[in-house]
């Protein structure tokens, strides 16, 4: 089948069209875009291809622009498996930093946790540090946190559209079932793997329950469930912003880093899109992908 090439314009850029049509005739590709989203997203279809020489090529096209590109076999491009990332990536918030917060030390945390996701400290280290500096905050700021919870765009597209198309849908986190849980149940996912902050006396307790969700434990989680729905690894799509999310994405058949950490250098990756992007990437067009305008 082939190599196709994505394209995705970032919100508000309006140079998709002209730059695609300059890709195609540079690119050798069979025919003109193909537009997924009119303006917004297209594919450009080519034979076998040097992949990394097309992206090269292509990203010399597009310069500044604020366009997303992926370069990938044109076939078993539609997942049957999502695994996502919460923070960073499923919703817009750093969960200890909003808690941090009510101490005054959001500064001081966003700090540790910047360090964290670029992948400069160890993980579970600078998970227990934060978490340690929470305690004796009454369990009622939990829910003061989770209010100011902001879904990342795009991400209710991406959950429903998959599990309409037969996918399954797994939320995997570094940080607290606490907040993840109530986002997968509003977003749809299937399932939720993620950390649980311990209490005592109705206040943080500044410890984490054993085991930690570590950047081997999403990995696991990924693999796992594409062996319990006998789902070759190619039928599989993860999405993450910080470097424990690295072994994941390395796993996955389409690993993407979304709107990523410095550090987090991966084959794909979307910086300008919101999480349809990732549809987009599969090939659906706009009329697809559920919720829609």
């Amino acid at each position: 089948m082939g190599t196709v090439l994505t394209l995705i314009a970032g919100s508000g850029e309006g140079a998709l069209p002209g730059i695609a049509a300059a890709i195609a005739g540079a690119v050798a590709a069979r025919g003109g875009p193909l537009w997924l989203a009119p303006g917004e997203a297209c594919d450009l279809l080519l034979g076998e291809a040097d992949m990394a020489a097309v992206e090269t090529l292509a990203r010399g096209v597009i310069g500044a622009a604020r366009i997303d590109l992926v370069v990938q076999p044109a076939a078993e491009r539609r997942k049957l498996l999502l695994v996502a990332d919460l923070e960073g990536t499923v919703i817009e918030n750093e969960m200890l930093d909003e808690l941090a917060d009510f101490l005054g030390l959001r500064a001081h945390v966003a700090q540790i946790t910047r360090r964290a996701m670029n992948g400069e400290i160890d993980f579970v280290a600078a998970v227990e540090a934060r978490v340690a500096l929470l305690k004796g905050l009454p369990e009622t700021v939990l829910g003061e946190a989770a209010a100011r919870i902001r879904p990342m765009p795009g991400a209710r597209a991406l959950v429903a559209t998959m599990r309409a198309h037969g996918a399954a849908t797994v939320l995997v986190s570094g940080g607290f079932a606490v907040f993840a849980q109530p986002v997968a149940q509003a977003l749809g996912f299937d399932r939720v793997v993620a950390n649980r902050l311990e209490m005592s006396g109705g206040r943080i307790a500044g410890t984490v329950a054993s085991p930690i969700v570590t950047r081997e434990t999403k990995r696991e989680v990924l693999l796992a469930a594409a062996a319990e729905r006998r789902l070759p690894l190619a039928l599989t799509l993860a999405v993450g912003d910080g470097a424990n999310d690295l072994p994941m994405l390395k796993a996955a058949g389409l690993g993407v880093a979304f709107r990523a950490k410095p550090a987090v250098a991966h084959r794909w990756r979307l910086d300008h899109a919101d999480l349809t992007g990732l549809l987009y990437v599969q090939g659906y067009r706009k009329e697809e992908i559920v919720g829609a305008g």
